[in-house]
């Protein structure tokens, strides 16, 4: 403050500091002015460059700004190299004509003024440019050369080898037909695009064990029959081949098949306040298996993130903090589903030798839904089992003792309960006795699989339901409903006199499959947040995953729906 009285008073004394204060001044305004100019102008910028693939000799345009109105001491750059005075036709402040040197290579192109270089841009010298071979379809089919053996019996592995398997498997697929019954081949080929009936070696039976180029290793899967086999990848299909399915202790049949069209729906509400997250949703979608070959996608909306993972349809949604928004999820799958009728021949049934084998060190292990490695399981399943050594008598042992001694209760249990209240309380819902008659043929050493889904009443509604598949070796999966067999309310399309004898290897087509086996989830994000849904049409530990972010939102999921039923056969 002192200083500039100081500085006033020296004005008002002297002229000569009022003059040099003016000169100061009049030399700031000047300053400011041209740098207030200077900036005004801009780097030259490229926005196309026509063509960007050529040869040389030919001319292309570059389209842009602030190039200047004249080039002057400018120049175009391309791959390291300047274009000479020669090589340009034109120049004006928005485009460039020039005549690509024989020299020109691949590379970035950029315009240089003394104002400084452009963002690059790229160009391409046409012959640089490798061209897509189109493959001949005569060496790029898969070929089958050999199989071995030609007689196999479901669960065996046999060997292919031939030639355009390729390296990974990817999508590829060996296909056996099938052991099913259609009295209309037409609506066959409508539904399934094949005129003949096939079915696929199964990832989830873990038939797959081997795939090079020219040698395949898989085993024979479940509701395979004697006829035809052929490789089919992304090239084509090889030409089918002749293969026998040895029947060492029956087999089952798949007939009456019924197609639904079933919707599943998502809705979800934002209520939140503060940051915007994250949300995604698990949403299981049928799996393709003997009983339900068919199983696909229809109409699916919004576009989801992921449409093609083994179990789920993936979806995921971004929540802005407080907007209200509302979004549905919706999906809709063609399903179709057969009765399953048991021919096993139990003396066959022979007891597990293949023990290495991934499926039945799976399907015979303890996991989040499955108990058998629980004491008080292992101490049931050793008193009901007893010195019974046939694999086929222990299940059939353990399905009467669970009938006999459990009721059945009709609703579905809700609260903080688990399927080992079953031991305790002596009755349970479906889903308990699936769950404990799972977990008791784990414990014998017999694989087992829960399977979770929905029950098609006469009148197309439907309510979720869990039963059980057992994996018998040498003839396959053995379906079993133990809370049908005893008792529980259900009226079937087909009139069933012993329900307790039928549910033990034989299955309606009312049963539809959401999930076979448990799926364990893992989350996505770290520190997320988890929705689980216990008791509900699907065996899964994620349905729902919010980011750490989400404060408040609510989630309604409805459960499937009967849409549409076509009988075929």
């Amino acid at each position: 403050m002192k200083l500039l009285k100081l500085y006033v008073q020296l004005l008002k004394k002297y002229p000569l500091a009022r003059i040099l204060t003016l000169a100061v001044l009049i030399a700031l305004v000047f300053v400011f002015t041209s740098l207030a100019k200077f900036s005004s102008r801009k780097r030259p910028e490229i926005v196309s460059l026509v063509p960007p693939v050529s040869l040389p000799g030919e001319v292309i345009t570059i389209h842009g700004e602030n190039f200047g109105t004249e080039r002057s001491t400018s120049f175009v750059e391309i791959a390291g190299s300047r274009i000479t005075a020669s090589g340009y036709q034109s120049w004006s402040d928005s485009q460039i004509r020039i005549v690509l040197p024989l020299t020109v290579e691949d590379g970035l192109v950029t315009v240089n003024t003394s104002w400084g270089k452009s963002t690059p841009s790229f160009f391409a010298r046409k012959s640089g440019i490798p061209v897509a071979v189109r493959q001949n379809p005569r060496t790029s089919l898969p070929v089958v050369r050999s199989i071995e053996p030609t007689t196999a019996a479901c669960g065996e592995t046999i060997i292919i080898r031939g030639a355009n398997f390729g390296n990974v498997r990817g999508s590829s697929q060996v296909y056996f037909s099938a052991n099913r019954s259609y009295a209309n081949p037409a609506a066959v080929q409508k539904l399934t695009g094949q005129a003949g009936i096939y079915i696929g070696a199964s990832e989830m039976d873990f038939d797959y064990e081997y795939w090079s180029d020219s040698e395949l290793h898989v085993r024979v899967p479940n509701g395979a029959a004697t006829g035809s086999l052929y490789v089919h990848t992304a090239n084509g299909m090889s030409r089918n081949q002749l293969f026998t399915v040895d029947y060492k202790a029956g087999r089952s049949s798949f007939s009456s098949n019924r197609t639904y069209v079933v919707q599943v729906n998502a809705d979800i509400e934002n209520r939140g306040q503060g940051q915007d997250s994250r949300i995604t949703l698990y949403i299981p979608r049928p799996p393709v298996c003997a009983s339900q070959p068919v199983a696909n996608i229809t109409e699916v909306s919004p576009e989801p993130l992921i449409k093609n993972d083994l179990h789920d349809i993936i979806q995921q949604i971004d929540i802005s903090g407080g907007d209200g928004s509302k979004q549905r999820f919706s999906q809709v799958f063609a399903v179709e589903v057969y009765r399953v009728a048991s021919g096993i021949d139990s003396r066959q049934v022979k007891r597990y030798s293949d023990r290495q084998r991934l499926l039945y060190s799976m399907y015979t292990s303890s996991d989040s839904c499955v108990p058998s490695s629980n004491p008080e399981v292992i101490q049931l399943e050793q008193a009901i089992v007893a010195r019974e050594k046939n694999p086929y008598r222990q299940a059939r042992l353990i399905y009467d003792y669970i009938i006999e001694n459990f009721s059945i209760f009709q609703e579905v249990r809700a609260g903080n309960v688990t399927v080992l209240d079953l031991l305790e309380q002596k009755y349970g819902d479906a889903y308990d006795f699936a769950v404990m008659f799972t977990a008791l043929c784990r414990a014998a050493g017999i694989p087992a699989l829960p399977v979770s889904g929905i029950l098609v009443e006469n009148n197309a509604t439907t309510r979720n339901h869990w039963w059980s598949e057992i994996y018998f070796e040498g003839y396959g999966w053995f379906p079993v409903d133990v809370a049908l067999g005893a008792g529980l309310d259900f009226s079937p399309q087909q009139e069933i006199v012993n329900k307790k004898d039928f549910y033990f290897g034989n299955m309606d087509n009312q049963h539809i499959i959401f999930s076979r086996g448990w799926n364990q989830i893992k989350p996505s994000l770290l520190n997320s947040k988890i929705v689980y849904r216990p008791r509900t049409y699907a065996l899964q530990s994620v349905w729902e995953e919010a980011s750490e972010s989400t404060f408040n939102y609510s989630s309604l999921w409805n459960n499937p729906t009967i849409i549409g039923i076509e009988q075929i056969n």
